[in-house]
């Protein structure tokens, strides 16, 4: 069990966590046709966009209610409405995110009943969805603020049902904001292997896994959990939570579909994948394809390559509490010591991490622990890059956002194959450590003076002074 250690500092020093509206606006932009709006200044969804843009490398559909001086201090109720309503006749979304941002929270806009009006006001948009998540950026994370998008999601579009297993073949996927595109492609697979289909909600591996298209330009997601897809969740046969931060959209789920859930803390390493494909097994009552049980003696080659490299190393991680946990797992089961172990938010499950301590806090207090500890490596996202420099230290980049490396977004850390690459890929980091010594040269090998590969000829009469 770890100790959760709040970091007593008054301010973030050197800031590590990315906020809950970019978080929602990411579970919003994987699903289909649809369009985040952020209510708070067009600073707010400025500073967001720039994430976005150079994480992903793509255009990102994202949208203001732009609060002004006026509106922040009268009320920005209007600015809601008439947001929604030029969105829903300009651009015709299927779902419009409509998320809070630091500045409307603080000043207490009720979003929910701007909604009601706006329904009100203009009955002829019914056809257009409005998800309303509440996300001050001054309290949780990334993976918070998606959580909360994701719970939104269940709670506005699918309806209560009780036709569980309607679809035998059909699965549900709560997808956890620390997945990459590469990794809900992998999942999906994954599932396929089994002869079932996967309802990934949302599904960033479909909209923001960078494929060209023919349309020069569009103002919604192009790719993503099509709106329909949502509303027959109830008509799955069980539904996989991958992350804890989604277990309270889990609740709301099964609540509203009576569908029954297998919940996974992670997907990395040997125990978490096997735990996975048991479940997969279990619901399709099918053997395990040879295809992964091949991936699977693979990792565990790539495990007795690695240990020599990653046993004892000493690890300084700093991430949100999904993805934090999920490394930790991962790398303690190498028999990598972790000497520091940071997140900017806290959840229930990181207390149950085998580690002694996680602590709630920022960029900087990594930098001491990771000191303290005589760290090797660091892993986290590229705010961490002056932290790393300064430690000395090679830095693996994880997490969100990833504005350094082109292609970071589309990693695959996730199954047999996605933890076989991260062990090499860490345990060639581990290598690059170690320099080489330079070569013993013999005090009689000549100089350059004498020509390569020529030594001092020692005469007789030079070798009788020797003696």
């Amino acid at each position: 069990m770890a100790e959760i250690i709040h970091s007593k500092k008054a301010l973030a020093v050197n800031p590590l966590k990315v906020s809950q509206p970019v978080g929602a606006s990411l579970a919003f932009l994987g699903l289909n046709r649809s369009l985040p709006l952020m209510h708070g200044s067009q600073g707010c969804t400025a500073f967001g966009k720039v994430f976005f843009v150079r994480h992903f490398r793509e255009p990102i559909p994202l949208q203001t209610t732009a609060m002004d001086q006026v509106s922040t201090i009268m009320g920005a109720d209007e600015n809601i409405i008439e947001a929604l309503r030029t969105l829903s006749d300009k651009s015709k979304p299927d779902i419009i995110g409509l998320v809070t941002t630091g500045l409307s929270e603080t000043q207490g806009t009720d979003i929910h009943r701007a909604v009601r009006d706006f329904r009100t006001q203009y009955p002829e948009f019914a056809n257009v969805a409005v998800v309303a998540v509440n996300t001050p950026d001054y309290l949780g994370c990334l993976e918070s603020g998606y959580a909360l998008a994701v719970e939104g999601i269940i709670d506005t579009l699918v309806p209560e049902s009780q036709t569980v297993g309607k679809r035998p073949k059909q699965v549900n996927v709560l997808a956890s904001g620390m997945l990459t595109p590469g990794d809900t492609e992998a999942i999906k697979e994954w599932i396929e292997a089994f002869g079932l289909r996967a309802i990934m909600v949302p599904d960033i591996g479909d909209s923001l896994d960078g494929h060209l298209i023919e349309a020069e330009f569009s103002s919604l997601t192009i790719g993503g959990t099509p709106r329909s897809e949502i509303e027959i969740m109830g008509e799955s046969t069980a539904t996989l939570v991958i992350g804890p931060s989604l277990h309270k959209a889990a609740d709301i789920l099964k609540a509203r579909t009576g569908v029954p859930d297998y919940r996974f803390e992670g997907l990395m390493g040997l125990d978490d994948c096997d735990a996975f494909t048991q479940a997969l097994a279990e619901i399709s009552g099918k053997p395990v394809p040879p295809h992964i049980e091949r991936q699977r003696a693979q990792l565990q080659d790539a495990m007795v390559d690695s240990h020599f490299m990653l046993g004892f190393a000493r690890v300084a991680l700093a991430a949100d509490p999904d993805l934090l946990g999920q490394q930790v797992r991962f790398l303690t089961g190498m028999g990598a010591e972790i000497v520091a172990a940071v997140s900017p938010h806290k959840h229930d499950s990181l207390a149950g991490l085998p580690i002694p301590k996680v602590i709630i806090g920022d960029l900087e207090d990594m930098e001491k622990e990771a000191r303290a500890g005589e760290a090797q490596f660091v892993m986290s996202n590229s705010h961490a890059v002056e932290t790393a420099k300064r430690l000395g230290l090679p830095l693996m980049r994880s997490g969100f956002p990833q504005y350094d490396l082109v292609g970071g977004y589309a990693r695959t850390w996730v199954g047999y194959r996605g933890s076989r690459q991260a062990l090499f890929d860490l345990a060639n980091l581990m290598l690059g450590q170690h320099h080489e010594l330079e070569p013993y040269r013999s005090i009689y090998w000549a100089d350059d003076r004498d020509g390569p590969g020529q030594q001092h000829v020692i005469s007789s009469s030079t070798a009788g002074l020797v003696h």
